[in-house]
C-alpha cells in the first residue's frame, strides 16, 4: 500500500522547490523501500480538513508564500499537529507552522506575518534581517533533536529562498508553549523548529529547504524522515 503525502501549497511550476519535491519523495520512497504518492493540494480546497485530507498520511506544507489560502494552510496545520498526524514544512511551510502554533496553542490570535500584514499586531513572522533568496549557508542543530539525529550530524549546508522568518520577540513565548528550536545559522538565527516526539511524532519545520538536494539526486534526510513517519501512521 503507498504511502500518500499531500503537499498542501499552490503549485507553481517554475518554483525550484517545487519542482524538487517530487523528486525527493520519490528518492525517499525508493531508499525506504515503500511505494509513496504525492498529491498536490491548493490551499483554497481545504475547507474541512478532517474530509479533504483524511487520504493522506502525512502532510508536506511546501514553500512558496503567500499562499492562496492563508486559512486552509493554517487549518491543515492545526489539524496534523491535533490529530497528531506526520507532517513536516518547509520554507513558507515553516512560517505557518510558527503562525499556526501562536495562534492556537500560544493563544496570539492576531499572529501573523508582515509579508501579507505589514500593519499586524503580532507579527510572529517578520522580514529577516538579510535575505536568503537562492542563499546557502551552514547550520548547526541542537543535540539531543529530532532533526539532529535525522540528519545524523551536527552540521550541514542547505539552500534557501526567503526573506522572513520568526520574529525573536516571540521566540521566549514559543518555547514556553512547548516548541524547540533546533537549527541555528552561524549568527545562532533560528533555523528549524520541532514538537518533542512524546507531543507529536513528527511536526518539524524548517526555514530552509531541504528538498533542493534531491536536484542532485541525492535524499533529503527530512524528507526521508517524513516519509518514513507517515508509513507508521494509524488513524
Amino acid at each position: 500500500m503507498s504511502t500518500a503525502i499531500a503537499l498542501v501549497g499552490d503549485f507553481k511550476p517554475d518554483a525550484i522547490a517545487h519542482q524538487a519535491i517530487p523528486i525527493a519523495l520519490a528518492l525517499a520512497g525508493q531508499v525506504e523501500q515503500r511505494p509513496v504518492s504525492w498529491e498536490w493540494v491548493p490551499t483554497t480546497a481545504i475547507r474541512e480538513p478532517a474530509r479533504d485530507l483524511a487520504r493522506f498520511s502525512g502532510i508536506w506544507v511546501t514553500p512558496a508564500s503567500p499562499y492562496a489560502s492563508m486559512a486552509g494552510a493554517l487549518a491543515a496545520i492545526r489539524w496534523a499537529r491535533e490529530t497528531r498526524r506526520p507532517i513536516f514544512g518547509s520554507c513558507g511551510g515553516f512560517q505557518h507552522m510558527l503562525i499556526e502554533f501562536a495562534r492556537d496553542v500560544v493563544g496570539l490570535t492576531a499572529a501573523d506575518t508582515s509579508e501579507t500584514n505589514p500593519t499586524g499586531s503580532e507579527s510572529v513572522v517578520d522580514a529577516l534581517a538579510c535575505s536568503l533568496v537562492e542563499q546557502t549557508g551552514p547550520l548547526r542543530f541542537t543535540p539531543g533533536s529530532r532533526v539532529h539525529a535525522i540528519y545524523g550530524r551536527d552540521t550541514a549546508v542547505e539552500g534557501y529562498h526567503c526573506r522572513y522568518g520568526l520574529n525573536d520577540a516571540y521566540r521566549v513565548r514559543l518555547e514556553a508553549a512547548g516548541l524547540r528550536f533546533t537549527a541555528f545559522d552561524q549568527n545562532g538565527e533560528i533555523r528549524a523548529a520541532e514538537l518533542p516526539e512524546a507531543v507529536h511524532p513528527f511536526f518539524v519545520g524548517t526555514l530552509f529547504q531541504p528538498e533542493r538536494t534531491a536536484l542532485r539526486s541525492e535524499v533529503p534526510p527530512l524528507t526521508r524522515a517524513l516519509v518514513h513517519a507517515a508509513a507508521q501512521f494509524i488513524p
